[in-house]
């Protein structure tokens, strides 16, 4: 078994609604500093061995994420 880490972020060209209200309250809470956060999502994946990387990508590109929309980032953890 492997633990796989797919990170999911909204392309640099994308607006993020959602990291942009984030970065808006942290100067209300009393956080200075932050110039600039993007949203996104955090996917952790229990895997056989036997299952590849180019399996992965396919789950990440056809379900976790969307691609006209999204990047994403895979990696092995070590167990």
């Amino acid at each position: 078994m492997a633990r796989v880490v797919v990170d999911v972020m909204p392309k640099q060209e994308i607006l993020d609604p959602q990291g942009q209200a984030v970065a808006g309250a942290l100067p209300r809470l009393g956080f200075q500093g932050v110039t600039s956060i993007r949203q996104g999502k955090h996917f952790e994946l229990e895997v056989d061995d036997s299952v590849d990387d180019a399996t992965l990508g396919r789950i990440a590109e056809t379900l976790l994420a969307n691609p006209v929309i999204e990047d994403w980032a895979i990696r092995r953890e070590q167990s």
